[in-house]
This record gives structure tokens, sequence and C-alpha cells, in this order.
């Protein structure tokens, strides 16, 4: 395995290229040449393999075989078997991870599921939030609220862990900020929700195919994911759910066909199959599932520690070139704490990504003023980091931001 460490020298970053462990990773991406690429953490890069996969399941498999491709391509697996393929990477058994519907409706759908099961007599459950949640995550459970009669409840980012103690729900937390980059400690809050009768759902979005971690082990029951960021499964590629050991009458409140036990008896009646695989609701987008399959190989071989290690160091790299700038960071200092993506602050920050994006280097923005750099450590190297901080000085230093084109808003930051 390699060691990572802090270069100081861009000769450095190349040594450490040279030694990485992960480095032939790179060859199985499509990345346009003359392009830094620092934007995983939102829209992963296309595969080799997904792209081939791509033509040739709509050219072969849907042009040629039609119909019957549901049973000689297997598409009717494609939930399941890209879901065994994520659940090496998150530490789950293969059956209890299943690909369908958006992160979104993942979540209400966990959610709906989990509230008949934690309700009291006259005193009905919190679906509850942290502060500075995915917005559409809190959106989710105040909709949800509406619906049910549940209560909503957001919690102080700080002490949050003190403040549901006790609090009888559900709980929707993501495993890695989106903003600032910043881990939970997956374990204390799953200590704390055991006693206090809560059942967390986890948003991976921003952590599956960048940071190791082992669910079953944590004692995680409920999780959902994105597939389209790290996992580089398309634009729009379908989400995950991942359901562990929980109780038979834990059913979907939308009762989709593809949920169903017997789903070609077209009977007057549902019954739920068991596990992740009840949560699957309409036909599965097979041109998306498939290139997300194709995908997913581009982790054969990849230890997950190696990877998330080189993924700290690479934002320890960041960081330490930010300063040099005089540059504010509200991610982690402290690697342990960090995920995927490394957020500095500026006033300008948005105009400061346009000239970046301007030179080849692609960062993002969130507003109101943090510029997210991302580094997907199968594809980002250690002289891309480098190099891209080099401009990112320079565009600093001759503020060559402050131009009108790089301070018009496109819909899409």
């Amino acid at each position: 395995m390699t060691e990572y460490h802090l270069p100081r020298s861009r000769t450095e970053c190349e040594t450490l290229d040279a030694r990485d462990s992960l480095r032939a990773a790179r060859e199985r991406f499509a990345l346009p040449p003359g392009v830094i690429y620092l934007d995983g953490h939102s829209l992963g890069p296309a595969t080799h393999g997904a792209l081939a996969r791509t033509e040739a399941t709509a050219r072969s498999a849907w042009a040629g075989g039609l119909i019957r491709s549901w049973n000689t391509a297997g598409w009717i697996d494609l939930p399941q078997t890209v879901g065994a393929k994520i659940a090496r990477l998150i530490g789950a058994e293969p059956q209890d991870v299943l690909v369908t519907d958006s992160v979104s409706v993942n979540l209400f759908k966990l959610a709906g599921a989990a509230l008949p099961l934690l309700g009291t007599p006259g005193q009905p459950p919190y679906v509850m939030y942290e502060q500075g949640e995915f917005p559409t995550d809190a959106s989710i459970v105040v909709g949800l609220c509406e619906m049910t009669g549940a209560l909503p409840f957001q919690i102080a980012a700080r002490g949050a862990l003190n403040t549901f103690n006790g609090m009888h729900g559900v709980l929707i937390r993501s495993l890695v900020n989106y903003r600032t980059g910043e881990v939970a400690d997956v374990a204390a809050y799953e200590a704390v929700a055991a006693k206090s009768g809560t059942l967390i759902i986890w948003d991976l979005s921003h952590a599956t195919g960048v940071i190791d971690v082992d669910l079953k082990a944590l004692g995680v029951k409920l999780a959902v994911g994105c597939t389209y960021k790290y996992l580089n499964g398309g634009p729009g590629a379908p989400a995950f759910v991942y359901v562990h050991d929980m109780p038979e009458k834990f059913m979907s409140p939308i009762w989709g066909w593809f949920g169903a036990k017997a789903q070609f008896d077209f009977g007057a009646t549902f019954e739920q199959k068991p596990g992740a695989a009840g949560f699957a609701a309409g036909t599965p987008p097979v041109l998306s599932m498939s290139a997300l399959d194709a995908a997913l190989d581009a982790f054969d071989g990849v230890d997950m520690r190696t990877a998330n290690q080189k993924a700290r160091a690479l934002g320890d790299l960041i960081i330490a070139r930010a300063d040099a700038m005089g540059l504010q960071t509200i991610s982690p200092r402290e690697a342990s704490k960090r995920g995927g993506h490394v957020s500095l602050v500026h006033e300008s920050g948005y105009a400061i990504v346009q000239a970046l994006i301007a030179r080849g280097i692609i960062p993002d923005f969130r507003s109101p003023n943090a510029m997210r750099f991302g580094v997907a450590p199968l594809y980002v190297r250690f002289v891309d980091v480098w190099d891209a901080m080099d401009q990112l000085a320079d565009i600093l230093e001759t503020r060559a931001w402050d131009r009108a084109e790089f301070h018009a808003r496109a819909a899409v930051t």
C-alpha cells in the first residue's frame, strides 16, 4: 500500500504519483486532454468502460435484442447486481444494497417506512435533520411531516449528538457534509440512536467511492447514496438504497411493481420483497444502469483504505497551498475528519472558479462563497493539485478573476 505524505514541491508530487499504487486506475477514465478535473464530488468523469457499455447496450441489447434483453442481457437483475458492486465499497452485504430511483426519492421511502415503527400513543415521532444539511434532504423532511403529522426538527450543528439524545424518531444525516467536507462520527451517532430509539438514515452521496466506511460493522441500518459523483455513473445516474436488519413490517410507502415479490403475476394485492429489494418502485433506467455497472469496474482491485488515504493527502496539499495564499478553508484541517473535497472561501469565489475553468481547471462553487476542490483519488494526481494551486495563486495575485464574464452567473454553479 502506498504511503502518502504532504509534498513540498512539484518534483515531490511527481515522485508520489510515480509510486502511487492507484495510478493505473486513472487510465480507466476518459479525461479530456489539458483539463485538471477537480469536480468529481459533483459529477464524476466518464470511464472508457461506461462509454463502451452504453453504446453496446443501446445498439445491441436494445436495438437488436429488443424486449428479449430483459432476460437475455440481464436487465431485470441490474438493480441487484449493480447494488452488489457498490456494497463492497461501503462494507455491506450484497443483498442489502439496491440501485433505484434518486437520493431524494429514496430518503422519502426510507423515512416513510420508518415512521410507523416509531410512533407512540399521543406522541408523533420526530423527523430530524441538522442545520447545514443538504437543503433537499431538509425539504424532504418538512414535506414528509406535512403529509404524515410527524414533527420536523432542526438540530443545531454544534452539540448535535446531545440534542437528539432522547428524541424518538428518524434522523437524516449526511456522512460527509456537502459544503465543508466534514465527516460525521457514525459510530457515535449510532450509539446515541440505539439508546434514544432513533433510526438514522445516512446520506452517503459525498462519501461513497472516496471514504473507507464499513456500514455493517458500524451498526448502520439505513442509508441512501448517489452514484454520479465519486462512482462516476453519469449525469443523473440512479441512486442506491441500503437496508439492513429491519423488521418485515418495514414497508416502502411507494408500492411499485419492481418491489413486489411476484411482479409478473399481476395480482391485485401487493406483497413486498424482503430487505432492500422491496424499495424498488418503477422500471429501472437500463441505459443509465448499464453505464453505472461498467463505471464501477474502475474500482476493481482498489482498496478503499488506500483511496481514502490518498484523498486525505491530496486535501492536505490543497489546504497547505491555500494557507500560503492567505485563503481560508471551512473544511476540517484534520484529514481523518475530511471527505473527498476541500472548500476554500473568498468573497469573489464564483468569479475565481470561472477564471480557473477558463484555464482548464474545473472545481465548483457553492453559495455564498465556497470554492470546492474535489480530489477523487482514482484519477486526481498530486501534480494536478499542485498545478491547479499554482494557477489559483496567479489568478489571485493578478486579479485575473475580476472580469465581467467571470462574474456572470450561470444556471449551474
